[in-house]
């Protein structure tokens, strides 16, 4: 070939699925493999399929059975010529998968993520699977990384892995053991996202709360984010994923000292009556989860408190269940996410005999959920007047603005959040406003009306100060 003309690379397109931590994967993946092939947004045109799985519960895996069948007609009706299958479900069911699922080429389940281009390569000579007993990979910020969020929203994965074995979780198996990252890098990583234009920075891991007790001997993520605050440039800091039992007082009290820090917290509590807390391995009780809910709303004024509750885990009686309800109803949390119990294989939880219906899961959950829609509802209507602080994402297009809106009278409606909602989970705020805006601003906004799980409200232009052409 003439030094003259230009090589020509493979395509490659990757599909995300699962959570956030997987998104982080993704991109890294990506980073790696940008050094090698062309990246490609379109299965249609790409000669490499890659699926990044999720296991977690049976719907995850569900999900991604469905897109990696939907990846290989590709292979006929497209360009591809190779199907590989990486993330959780890729090392939790390495052999199955390709004993199974004859199109796919190669599967890549919990590895070093730096050797994955010399596995593309290896396929070439032979169908291969790769896993690891014990995955120990942890991406640091010297990594490639292709980040496929907004620009201004940035996550970072301050750990991975699991040591909380909870009777009914696989992620200890997919993730392997807890391991944290320095706090250099951490910070380093933050500094890299401010200079490219983050504004938000959401802090990930299994037990965010864990972070630095393998390294420093001692829980770290108070004194993380003080030196994460002083990185200039980024205007909220969010926290997913804290274990109740892991938050300190000095936790707290980084979180109502730094203005940076968003006075928001997600902690998964999954139960309330302590029988089921104890059978599912949860470390401690209801009466401690009141205790906690009430000193962070004592100590950190207009703190927004986001859980996860599990229905229909093995041996759940009605009486828990009603006692579950009457928890939810007491505490008032602004965001609840409500999951149905998935029987896992390999776990504690999932060789119990005592079942529930799959049908009765799904019913609490249903029930539940509709509870927490009355609470969220009400919570909504005493918003109203309130001045809250939103980051704007993206224009409402004309004829898209929930509860049948029209627009043809109204001012220009972007979708934000606000400091209580976190990306994808939690609710959104509608702002009207008639300055012109980028993604990524913050806005003032007064509230004007709850919609269900949304705010409607209006920009106070002569107080957004950020006002950015578009």
């Amino acid at each position: 070939m003439g030094s003259g003309m230009l090589e020509v690379r493979e395509k490659v397109a990757l599909i995300n699925l699962g959570c956030e931590k997987n998104l982080v994967d993704g991109e890294v993946l990506m980073g790696f493999l940008a050094e090698r092939y062309a990246l490609c947004e379109d299965p249609a045109k790409a000669h490499i399929l890659i699926i990044n799985t999720c296991t977690f519960i049976e719907a995850a895996r569900e999900e991604s059975i469905e897109m990696i069948l939907s990846m290989t007609h590709y292979k006929k009706t497209g360009l591809a010529n190779k199907v590989v299958v990486v993330g959780c479900m890729a090392q939790r069911y390495c052999d199955e998968l390709l004993e199974e699922i004859p199109e796919i080429d190669g599967v890549f389940g919990g590895e070093d993520l730096s050797g994955f281009v010399n596995f593309l390569e290896a396929l070439e000579r032979e169908r291969l699977g790769v896993r690891r007993e014990r995955p120990e990979f942890l991406y640091d910020e010297t990594m490639p990384r292709v980040r496929t969020s907004a620009g201004y929203l940035g996550y970072v994965k301050i750990a991975d892995g699991c040591d909380n074995c909870c009777t009914y979780c696989v992620l200890p198996q997919t993730r392997g053991p807890f391991r944290s990252r320095s706090m250099d890098s951490v910070v380093e990583e933050v500094r890299c996202m401010a200079a490219e234009g983050v504004r938000e920075v959401i802090f990930l891991a299994q037990d965010t709360t864990q972070y630095g007790v393998d390294l420093y001997g001692a829980p770290k993520l108070a004194e993380l984010l003080r030196r994460c605050c002083r990185v200039e440039g980024i205007v909220w800091f969010r926290l997913m994923y804290c274990y109740p039992e892991r938050v300190t007082d000095d936790l707290i009290e980084v979180i109502r000292s730094e203005p940076k820090i968003c006075c928001y917290m997600d902690l998964p509590l999954q139960h309330a009556a302590d029988r089921v807390l104890a059978a599912m391995n949860r470390r401690y009780s209801q009466r401690e989860a009141r205790e906690l809910v009430h000193k962070l709303r004592g100590r950190i004024p207009g703190m927004t408190l986001r859980t996860t509750f599990i229905t229909g885990f093995p041996g759940e009686s009605e009486e828990d269940f009603e006692e579950l309800k009457g928890f939810v109803r007491d505490m008032g949390f602004d965001h609840v996410g409500v999951f149905a119990y998935s029987q896992e294989e390999e776990t504690p939880a999932g060789r119990r005999s005592d079942q529930i219906d799959p049908v009765l899961r799904e019913r609490r959950r249903e029930e539940l959920m509709l509870l927490q829609g009355e609470l969220a509802a009400a919570r909504g209507c005493r918003r109203v007047g309130e001045t809250i602080r939103v980051v704007l994402e993206e224009p409402c297009p004309r004829g898209e603005v929930p509860d049948s809106r029209t627009l043809d009278q109204e001012p220009r409606v972007w979708v934000g959040r606000s400091e209580g909602d976190a990306p994808e989970v939690d609710g959104s705020v509608y702002v009207r406003t008639q300055g012109a805006y980028a993604p990524g601003c913050f806005v003032e906004v007064r509230v004007t009306e709850a919609c269900g799980y949304d705010l409607w409200g209006d920009a106070l232009e002569e107080e957004a100060g950020e006002e950015v052409l578009l």
